[in-house]
């Protein structure tokens, strides 16, 4: 029998003699296996030592887990059952105990069955795989899930004083019943029936979205409605951040859909931990969905959960703003406290974001006591109004290291809008004493609208940009549509030589947005509009062609009704709402569009959270008395969420301040 190592036949003057097999390795063979079993044993000790799934875990089950999750988002198609749940019993943590349903089944073994059999149906009717209904509960350890199942008939609590008067608090936490909240106001008695029928469309739309994202993706930042299952590449990435379940609580509350407002609530409570993120968030986005929403909520219901948990983010942004020049960072990590810019601005932050944090920031330091939010925002300002202005105009780039201008391009869109909309809503949340904000805003809007307002040959209004103080492009964002809401704001809040401009661009700006919907084959507006030769309010490139599921000109519609009372904004609205449930609303939510000129257009699989957030609540508002958040004394930060107007709404809820001590001597 010939042995398993290599043998060779000698020869001696040609002659074959008898060979001996060999006994042992050669030399270069030992040193061979020797290198792979140690090549093996570095890659186990590593992934034992330094993985940080294992380093920074307390315990193997921790660690399993851990690595779990992280697998996990690899895709719902992964049918690995996690492992052993740790739960909490008397004062000890033991490890290993899995609560069961009443029947005794284990359900992880009826999650695995239910998935497989739903691949089975999905490959023997090539449909879309859906998520299963579980007829257990989950488990006593799990996050993923409200505490109730989902249902599709959500029961409505009335109006009025007993809608805003429940208290919001979950089972193991009580909220001080005293606590004033805010109320909301009944529907006029002499309502319309065919307004109230809208106004009950936009609501169930919000029921639609919301459900489906408590079904498929509940504690994840987004959903995709047609996969029904998370939007793992969102702005905030796959972590358990719950964008838009923070997003869209406000408007859940103006709803009146309390039910669905507390499963929100309890899951911020007991599952909303930022510093757990483990990955690059956006500050500017960061704040407005997450900071502005909190403090929201905050302000509505006195719930202190939403106050402390919007100073819990806010703290984790706040190393983004350690620069020289106070002006932060694009991006930060939660969890190692590193900064850095977008890879496509260079050393550059962008100025509508750098000038998108001051309202939030300033209402966090007056509900907080805490100073040091507002000292970060009023640098920023400082630098800004200082700094030499080009022509007059602020260019989207500012370098953060030495506070100078980058690309000179400026723009009321992308890059730079919300800035100019803070400076306004600066002024107006402080009930008119930041009187530098007002200051700025005028100053830099009559540059502004000199080089950028345009008037094409049809006669529509429209905002090009500029670079280098001449037009660089004879085109509009969707986002510049926020516009004509603005401008509204600016003229009836103050009374100068502006006014009368001002409510003329706010109207024509809006006309030529409603014109972008209405020149699309879906009655959806692109996401740029372009005016040149022929094309007028048209999306020429294949990336413009989508639309997003944006709110901006419905935001332009709210105010301009509110402010004009002209019925064809509400009419404009009523076209929008159509358009969307024809165009956008699929069985698992709401999908935004490839190409709004298609007649049958493709959906691009994201239910964004600002749908929820901005979307449908300003159509819900669209078609709701004006003694629902008054705009004399609610102002509405860039995300949507309404603030208290300082002096004028008695739920702006400042901290109390500390008594200052007076020494015999008379001094402070």
């Amino acid at each position: 029998m010939t042995g398993i190592l290599p043998s060779y036949q000698r020869f001696v003057n040609g002659v074959p003699v008898p060979s001996i097999s060999r006994r042992s390795f050669r030399l270069r063979e030992k040193y061979l296996i020797i290198s792979v079993l140690l090549t093996f044993g570095i890659v186990w000790l590593g992934a034992l030592f330094y993985l940080p799934e294992f380093k920074s875990s307390t315990s193997v089950n921790d660690s399993v887990y851990n690595v779990y999750k992280r697998i996990q988002k690899a895709g719902p198609e992964l049918l690995m059952p996690p492992p052993l749940a740790q739960n909490e019993v008397g004062d000890f943590p033991v490890v290993g105990i899995a609560r069961h349903g009443e029947g005794g089944d284990d359900p992880h073994v009826v999650e695995d069955r239910n998935r497989l059999q739903a691949k089975i149906d999905e490959d023997m009717g090539m449909k879309v795989l859906e998520r299963p209904q579980f007829d257990v509960a989950p488990s006593g350890s799990s996050s993923r899930g409200p505490s109730k199942p989902p249902v599709d008939a959500i029961e409505e609590p009335a109006l009025g004083n007993n809608a805003a008067n429940k208290n919001v608090s979950p089972s193991n936490q009580k909220v001080d019943s005293s606590v004033q909240k805010y109320v909301i106001p009944a529907l006029d008695p002499g309502t319309d029936v065919d307004v109230r029928h809208k106004r009950d469309t936009v609501k169930e739309m919000m029921r639609h979205a919301w459900n489906n994202y408590k079904l498929y993706a509940w504690g994840k930042n987004e959903l995709k409605p047609m996969s029904k299952r998370a939007h793992l590449t969102s702005v905030f990435g796959g972590g358990d951040l719950g964008a838009t379940i923070v997003d869209g609580m406000d408007t859940l509350y103006i709803m009146g859909m309390m039910d669905e407002f507390r499963e929100g609530r309890d899951w911020i409570a007991d599952h909303f931990h930022i510093n757990e993120i483990d990955t690059d968030l956006s500050v500017f986005e960061t704040t407005i969905r997450f900071v502005g929403g909190l403090l929201s909520c905050y302000a509505l219901t006195g719930d202190m959960v939403f106050r402390d948990k919007a100073a819990e983010v806010a703290d984790a942004l706040l190393p983004a703003f350690d620069t020289p020049t106070g002006i932060p960072y694009a991006l930060i990590n939660p969890s190692n406290k590193v900064n850095r810019q977008y890879h496509w601005a260079g050393a550059n932050s962008i100025l509508s974001e750098v000038g998108t944090l001051h309202m939030e920031f300033t209402y966090l330091s007056e509900v907080t006591g805490n100073d040091i939010y507002r000292q970060k925002v009023d640098r920023i300002r400082d630098v800004l109004h200082n700094i030499q202005k080009p022509e007059g105009l602020y260019p989207n780039y500012i370098n953060p290291r030495t506070g100078m201008w980058g690309q000179r391009h400026t723009s009321l869109g992308a890059l730079g809008d919300s800035f100019y909309e803070y400076l306004l809503k600066a002024w107006l949340v402080t009930n008119n004493e930041d009187e530098q904000a007002r200051m700025m805003f005028d100053e830099a809007m009559q540059p502004a609208l000199d080089k950028m307002l345009r008037t094409s040959p049809s006669g529509l209004s429209y905002l090009a940009e500029v670079k280098y103080g001449r037009v660089y492009e004879e085109k509009m964002d969707h986002l510049s549509c926020f516009a004509g809401g603005m401008f509204a704001l600016a003229s009836t809040t103050l009374q100068n030589t502006l006014s009368d401009r001002y409510m003329d661009v706010a109207k024509k700006l809006t006309h030529t947005c409603h014109e972008a919907y209405a020149r699309a084959d879906t009655k959806l507006s692109p996401e740029a509009f372009r005016f040149s030769g022929a094309a007028e309010a048209r999306a020429m490139k294949s990336n413009e062609k989508m639309y997003l599921l944006r709110p901006e000109t419905f935001e332009s519609y709210f105010i301009l009704w509110r402010l004009t009372k002209d019925q064809k904004y509400r009419d404009w609205g009523w076209e929008a709402v159509q358009a969307l449930e024809k165009h956008c609303r699929v069985e698992g939510g709401y999908t935004g569009l490839v190409n709004v000129y298609h007649p049958t257009p493709l959906g691009d699989d994201v239910q964004q959270s600002f749908f929820l957030a901005e979307t449908l609540k300003y159509l819900y508002l669209l078609f709701s008395d004006d003694s629902l958040l008054p705009l004399e004394e609610w102002v509405f930060n860039t995300e949507a969420h309404p603030f208290p107007v300082k002096d004028r709404n008695p739920l702006y809820r400042a901290a109390p301040k500390p008594p200052l001590l007076v020494h015999e001597d008379n001094r402070l």
